[in-house]
C-alpha cells in the first residue's frame, strides 16, 4: 500500500465472510480436480430455488443493510446453485461461502452483495473482477445494467469452467482470462471499479496503476489463514487513494508470482 495520501475512516461495524446461517454449512472438502459441473434440474425444482434466493435476499441481504436496488437484482437474478458443485445445492442459498475445489470458496451472498454495493457502480462503467472463482461473483456484475466487466482467474481449471458456465448462462459481457491477478489486465484498463474476491497482505500497486481517477476499489486486505479487513478504496485527483475500513472479513489469501514478487521487493512496506 502507498505510505502517503491514505486517509482512513472510522472503521464500521464489523463484518465477516464466513457469517454461518442457522443451518451449518456441510464439512465438505473437494478434490483440487473435482469440477463444477451442475446437472439439469427436475421440474419443479426451479420455482423452489427462487424462493430459496428469494428468502436469501430479504433475510441475509437486505434485513443487514444493503439497499442498491441494482444489486439486490442481480442477487434475484443469478442462480447460485448454479455455481456450486451438485453435491452443494442443498446449501446453496445459505448465507456462508461454501467449496469448489482447488482450495477455493464461493463467497457468502451477504459478502458479495456488500462488496457489489460498495464499488458504487453506474451504467456505462469498466469493471476488474481479479479471483473469478466460480463466476458467481462476475454473473451478479453482469446483471446490473450498463457494465463491461472483465475477470481474471490464475487458477486453469477454474477459468476454463467458469468462463464456460458464463457463456452458457448468457453473460457475454464479460471477459474471461487465465493469470495471475495481482498485475490485473492493463490492455483493457484503466477501470472505473476494481473489486478482489481474495486477500492480499497490500494493495498490488498495478491494480492501482489500472483504477481510473475517481474510481472505486474494494479489497480484503490481511494475513493469510486468518481474518483481514475489507477496504473502499477511492483514487483521487492527485492519484492516491482515499481509503475506508469496512470490516473484518475472511478470504482465501490471493497467490501467485506477483505476490512472491512483491515480497522479495519489500512490499508491504514495514
Amino acid at each position: 500500500m502507498r505510505a502517503t495520501g491514505v486517509i482512513l475512516s472510522l472503521a464500521l461495524a464489523l463484518l465477516t465472510a464466513c457469517t454461518v446461517a442457522p443451518s451449518p454449512a456441510p464439512p465438505t472438502t473437494l478434490s483440487p480436480t473435482t469440477a463444477i459441473t451442475p446437472t439439469p434440474l427436475p421440474p419443479g425444482d426451479e420455482a423452489g430455488l427462487a424462493h430459496q434466493r428469494e428468502r436469501m435476499v430479504i433475510e441475509t441481504i437486505e434485513r443487514r443493510g444493503v439497499t442498491d436496488e441494482d444489486v439486490l437484482k442481480a442477487m434475484r437474478a443469478v442462480p447460485r446453485h448454479l455455481f456450486v458443485p451438485e453435491n452443494e445445492r442443498d446449501y446453496a442459498y445459505g448465507d456462508y461461502p461454501l467449496p469448489i475445489g482447488y482450495g477455493q470458496t464461493i463467497s457468502q451472498p451477504y459478502i458479495v452483495a456488500l462488496m457489489t454495493e460498495l464499488l458504487k457502480l453506474k451504467e456505462g462503467e469498466k469493471v476488474l473482477e481479479v479471483g473469478t472463482g466460480s463466476g458467481y461473483q462476475a454473473a451478479i456484475l453482469a446483471e446490473i445494467p450498463g457494465l463491461e466487466i472483465y475477470t481474471v482467474e490464475i487458477i486453469p481449471d477454474l477459468a476454463e469452467s467458469a468462463c464456460q458456465r458464463l457463456e452458457s448462462l448468457g453473460y457475454t459481457q464479460v471477459h474471461c482470462k487465465q493469470a495471475d491477478g495481482y498485475y490485473g489486465w492493463p490492455e483493457h484498463g484503466p477501470f472505473d471499479a476494481i473489486i478482489v474476491t481474495a486477500a492480499p497482505d497490500h494493495v498490488p500497486q498495478p491494480l492501482v496503476d489500472q483504477l481510473a481517477v475517481g474510481g472505486r476499489m474494494v479489497i480484503p486486505i490481511g494475513p493469510p489463514g486468518g481474518y483481514q479487513t475489507l477496504w473502499q478504496f477511492a483514487k483521487k485527483p492527485d492519484g492516491e487513494l482515499q481509503a475506508f475500513n469496512m470490516g473484518g472479513v475472511a478470504f482465501v489469501p490471493l497467490t501467485g508470482e506477483g505476490m512472491k514478487e512483491s515480497e522479495e521487493h519489500g512490499f508491504p512496506p514495514p
